[in-house]
């Protein structure tokens, strides 16, 4: 890898360029954003001179090529709906892709088995576009790839994230803080969960599939729902093998659930007093953004205690020569689980915020190497085995717990 286009300079962005600012094998990073001063000051923050910011508009296509331009592979790091633009934009100009969320269309089109036109696209033009490679989904769907590949036949996954506040909040009453992008955070509620279920795949109302989840100490037991999440919806389609369920739950959280039920999720303007506005972009105007946690952050910050601590939890269900097996992996989704270890990230990375930029890194690095089909593909594609190398390699091995259970089937 020599050179990279990073589209976005938010939350994610940041992380990105900061870690590859710091990869020898990267020689140029082009950080672009609509918002020029924004990504002047994660520039700035980082201090490196392989950093050019650029001011780039994701929702014009010729506004992508042009930043693109000798780029060897583009991290897409915006919002969701202009993904369609800078895969666009990647296969015209010539160049790998990388995102770390899928946009709406194209999950309902996997989720019906479909194989979207830019499929063809970036096969004809021999090129890969690697989606969801980030911590959830990406890690996760490693992860799964690497149990599936240990079965003969895979009926269920199941995936659970749940998390505990280490903090005691002198609040009453606390604001929505989202720890990524607020828009996304809030769509993922509002969008109907995505289920796999017989073989084929069905939608849930949103908030259903209510249960409470036991999580690895010290998280124990969490309220987790259905949520919308790619998971389940490319684990089937990528992996195959049988496959007759597939799901992913979420913590339930009142705060998101209750501006969803008021109608803050909505993109349709709405009159007020005489003023059109459009109810997400009020909460979008109100609601603290994490790009100012990344530009804020420093050693001292890394030193402070653990506020939070959260697992990522994979079951998979299938079976090997004749025997019913249950594989669980699970591990923490920040990468670490010590303020020793947070201190240390922060010096290797010049950040903590790792858990989906770096998977993102190391999936565009798979890409340049020739280690990934060049056509449409997800994490689970990938060998899982050199994925986790090659994350090792980078200074920071995903730390997984693997539980097996096996019982002879009777014919």
């Amino acid at each position: 890898m020599k050179k990279v286009l990073v589209v976005g300079a938010g939350g994610q962005g940041g992380p990105c360029a900061s870690i590859l600012a710091r990869d020898k094998d990267v020689v140029e990073i082009v950080l672009g954003d609509i918002d020029l001063e924004l990504a002047n000051k994660v520039k700035n923050k980082i201090k490196s001179d392989k950093i050019t910011a650029v001011k780039l508009d994701a929702g014009k296509v010729e506004d992508i090529k042009n930043a693109a331009r000798g780029v060897d592979v583009i991290i897409n790091l915006t919002l969701v709906q202009f993904n369609g633009n800078v895969m666009k934009a990647a296969v015209e100009s010539g160049e790998h892709y990388v995102d770390t969320a899928m946009d709406y269309p194209l999950i309902t089109k996997l989720s019906e088995k479909g194989a979207p036109e830019i499929d063809n696209e970036f096969k004809k033009a021999g090129l890969t576009a690697l989606i969801g490679c980030g911590g959830s989904p990406g890690i996760t769907n490693v992860l799964a790839k690497y149990a599936c590949d240990k079965l003969d036949r895979v009926d269920e996954i199941r995936v659970r994230l749940g998390s505990k506040s280490l903090k005691e909040s002198k609040e009453v009453v606390s604001a929505w803080e989202p720890r990524w992008a607020p828009e996304i955070a809030l769509t993922d509620y509002a969008f109907p969960p995505p289920v796999f279920e017989n073989g084929r795949p069905r939608v849930y109302p949103i908030f259903s599939g209510c249960e409470e989840y036991v999580f690895p100490d010290p998280v124990g037991p969490v309220m987790v729902t259905y949520h919308a999440h790619e998971e389940a919806v490319m684990l089937p389609h990528f992996i195959g093998k049988g496959i007759k369920y597939c799901d992913f739950k979420y913590p339930l959280d009142p705060i998101a659930g209750a501006l969803v039920k008021m109608g803050f999720a909505e993109r349709k303007a709405i009159d007020v007093k005489g003023v059109k506005v459009t109810p997400i972009d009020v909460l979008m105007k109100l609601v603290h953004h994490p790009v100012d946690t990344f530009l804020s952050e420093d050693e001292n910050a890394a030193k402070l205690p653990l506020e939070e601590v959260g697992f990522c939890v994979v079951e998979i269900k299938g079976a090997k020569s004749g025997e019913d097996i249950t594989y669980k992996l699970y591990w923490p989704f920040n990468f670490f689980t010590t303020v020793e270890e947070k201190v240390k990230m922060y010096q290797k990375f010049g950040t903590t915020h790792i858990p989906v930029a770096l998977p993102a890194i190391v999936g565009a690095k798979m890409c340049m190497k020739g280690e990934a089909e060049r056509r449409l593909i997800g994490p689970e594609c990938l060998d899982p085995i050199k994925f986790l190398k090659t994350m090792a390699d980078m200074g920071w091995p995903v730390k997984f717990h693997e539980e097996c259970s096996r019982q002879v089937s009777v014919c």
